[in-house]
């Protein structure tokens, strides 16, 4: 008679991280609830702004309105189409979706980030934890503000995810979409070009084709050329009045509040700007012999993003959290001198804090523009990591 052998019990390992996996997801919903109800619901203002351009495109109305004040819509026409839906139902109903999507959005994408390193050479637990402590600030901000930002650093990350994966066209059309709903993803397209694989390249052009046509559906053709016109007014006719705000961390806005603003900042920001970009393309062109270098690309990509955006405004450096994780990963491979550089920066970031340090001491800090500069430090470990082919 056989006696059926008993079934390997679960080790104490995998039930320790399931323990910790539950204890996590219940302290990440009971935070995301008291911050909807005491700091999200009676703000969000940046949310009301997509979900008034979905109303406004629901009834053919025009999107781009100096009446609107600081609260001006300035993405693509199409994200308006595609915000209809929300348009559609009462604010408040609107805001709790809208805020439910961000925090399944951000658990995604610290979820998902370390899948895009070519190794996992650091503890999963190890690089969220240190992720949350330099981005943490910015994700609260950008739910608190009912900002997009946590979703599109998903969605590039997911296009990552499938280019690794060798699914080019579903990468390219990932990309596609992160560009409709936040037109800073642009950096990413020439990049897309850059790598010269058809799939992705056409699934790119066709998506952005796509989304330049969707709003004839609603405005005809004729509209659709206006309103394309009336974006691209309203995006650069609002860059000049925000350069020397302290939540601003563009190189521009760092040259500007160091020098005031006039010509030798300018320059100085384009010159910062074009350096930042040929470090990009540098990185790009040390891809030769490197296991999976789309994931360190496309990252460096994104932590450059806030940085030549006149308008790049702090909570955009969410955009670094893959940047961060390669950071993190490697960190025990960069020069030593530039490992306490980067604990500086990722205190610089991540602990700009006023109930930390006070408000006069912040805005000096900020002022000084030590988030930028802390970037700038980030990006250099990145380049780092790529001009040795270590990722």
């Amino acid at each position: 008679m056989t006696t059926a052998l008993p079934a390997n019990p679960p080790s104490r390992t995998s039930t320790r991280e399931r323990t910790w996996r539950i204890v996590v997801a219940a302290l990440l919903a009971g935070v995301a609830l008291w911050l909807f109800v005491a700091k999200a619901s009676p703000r969000m203002p940046d949310f009301e702004v997509y979900w008034r351009a979905g109303a406004r495109a629901a009834a053919g109305e025009p999107l781009y309105r100096l009446s609107d004040g600081e609260y001006q819509f300035k993405y693509f026409p199409a994200f308006a189409v595609i915000a209809i839906p929300l348009g559609l139902i009462p604010l408040g109903v609107a805001k709790a979706l809208w805020f439910t999507l961000s925090v399944s959005a951000l658990a995604a994408l610290l979820s998902l980030n370390a899948a895009v390193l070519p190794f996992r050479r650091k503890p999963r637990w190890l690089l969220i934890a240190v992720t949350v402590i330099a981005l943490g600030k910015y994700y609260a901000e950008d739910l608190v503000l009912g900002q997009i930002n946590t979703l599109v650093a998903l969605v590039v990350t997911c296009a990552i995810v499938a280019l690794r994966r060798g699914q080019e066209s579903l990468g390219g059309a990932a990309v596609a979409v992160a560009i409709i709903l936040k037109p800073y993803a642009l950096i990413l397209a020439p990049w897309i070009i850059a790598r010269r694989r058809p799939g992705a390249i056409a699934a790119l052009v066709t998506g952005l084709a796509v989304a330049w046509a969707l709003p004839a559906m609603v405005y005809g053709l004729d509209g659709t050329i206006a309103l394309h016109r009336d974006w691209w007014r309203t995006v650069t006719g609002t860059t000049a009045g925000v350069l020397l705000h302290s939540d601003n961390v563009s190189v521009a806005s760092m040259w500007a509040k160091w020098l005031g603003s006039g010509p030798v900042a300018t320059a100085l920001a384009s010159a910062s700007s074009l350096a930042l970009l040929v470090a990009a393309g540098a990185a790009f062109l040390r891809r030769a012999n490197v296991a999976r270098p789309d994931g360190l690309e496309a990252g460096l990509l994104m932590a450059i993003t806030p940085l030549i955006s006149p308008q790049g405004w702090d909570y955009v450096v969410i955009l670094a959290t893959t940047a961060m994780g390669y950071v993190v990963n490697d960190f025990d491979r960069l020069p030593r001198v530039l490992r306490m550089l980067t604990v500086a920066a990722v205190a610089a970031i991540g602990l700009s804090l006023y109930d930390l340090l006070g408000r006069e001491l912040l805005y000096a800090l900020l002022n000084l523009s030590v988030i930028t500069i802390g970037m700038i430090v980030i990006i250099a470990a990145l380049l780092t990591l790529r001009m040795r082919r270590l990722a």
